[in-house]
């Protein structure tokens, strides 16, 4: 009989291109998951890795054991999610993943009001372990069983791709203004558009991080670039130097921290600038009890911050 553990190293070293990626996915050691391969072949019969280079491929048995193995390990993973767990008590752990200012504007209100509730029941319920990380990463890492839920964003101009094997919801639309110095031309108008801001020097996260890809797509249609003088990925970082009057910046409402004097935010119109935010987990979990759960408090701290 096939040993699951063995199956799950193949569908992780099949999933993330090598033995040593799987070992950091699956939470062992590199040599393990060769144990776990070999011992595969041995209840199989077949070779399912070939050494290419430094690194190894799936054979065909190997590619077509790997897609029987996603599809069993799915049905376990729906089994223990639903019909095994109590929907009346949600439990155990779950693993999150969301972007940074969902972290402070979603999911830390999320995680005080089910503390508190905890508090009161007198139970431990969830235990909830938060990473975070930009949507595509965070896409990947639920789509690959890594994470179990997501908070992700979907630009209007830098559409996020989402797997097959997810389900999407909407949480709320999230909307960005350009932050400027108080002192700057701009700074007492109600609305500025993309031609506006051009010739100002900006301040943005990484190259090909969303946010950055949004700023860009504002002057697309205007055949320029903007002017980046300076990347870093915490917009606390972009508020201090608005102040300092050293550049301006594109940074969300959501998670923004209340602006120091000297700093006011401008909405940008012609293209509005505004984020579809969002919840995603695979298909298998979608009867999850402590899914459920957490995207419901989800809502309702979207709901808080609409009020």
């Amino acid at each position: 009989m096939i040993d699951i553990a063995a199956l799950r190293a193949l569908v992780a070293v099949e999933q993330h291109g090598s033995v040593i990626a799987a070992a950091e996915t699956i939470g062992f050691s590199p040599s393990a998951v060769s144990q776990q391969i070999k011992k595969l072949e041995k209840q199989s019969g077949v070779a399912v890795l070939e050494r290419h280079g430094r690194g190894v491929l799936l054979t065909d048995r190997g590619m077509a054991l790997a897609e029987y193995g996603r599809r069993i390990l799915g049905e376990l993973e729906e089994l223990q999610a639903t019909l095994l767990a109590d929907p009346a008590k949600p439990s155990g752990v779950l693993r999150l993943v969301a972007f940074s200012t969902a972290c402070r504007g979603l999911v830390g209100p999320m995680l005080g009001k089910l503390g508190r509730a905890a508090a009161n029941d007198g139970e431990p319920g969830l235990d909830i372990r938060v990473l975070a990380e930009d949507p595509r990463e965070a896409v990947q890492r639920v789509a690959s069983g890594e994470a179990d839920l997501g908070v992700v964003h979907n630009w209007n101009s830098v559409p996020l791709l989402i797997p097959g094997n997810m389900v999407h919801e909407k949480l709320c639309t999230d909307t960005a203004d350009v932050l400027l110095n108080s002192a700057h031309p701009l700074a007492g108008r109600s609305a500025v558009e993309a031609s506006d801001l051009l010739g100002q020097s900006w301040i943005s996260t990484p190259a090909n991080a969303i946010c950055n890809e949004a700023l860009l797509a504002i002057f697309a249609g205007l055949g320029q670039v903007p002017d980046i003088r300076m990347y870093d990925p915490d917009f606390s970082t972009h508020i201090a130097m608005v102040r300092q009057g050293v550049a301006v910046a594109l940074v969300p409402r959501l998670g923004r921290p209340e602006l120091p004097d000297g700093v006011v935010a401008v909405p940008v119109e012609n293209p509005l600038q505004q984020r579809e935010v969002g919840i995603v987990y695979r298909k298998t979990m979608r009867s999850s009890p402590s899914i459920r759960h957490v995207v419901g408090l989800l809502r309702e701290a979207a709901a808080e911050l609409d009020g």
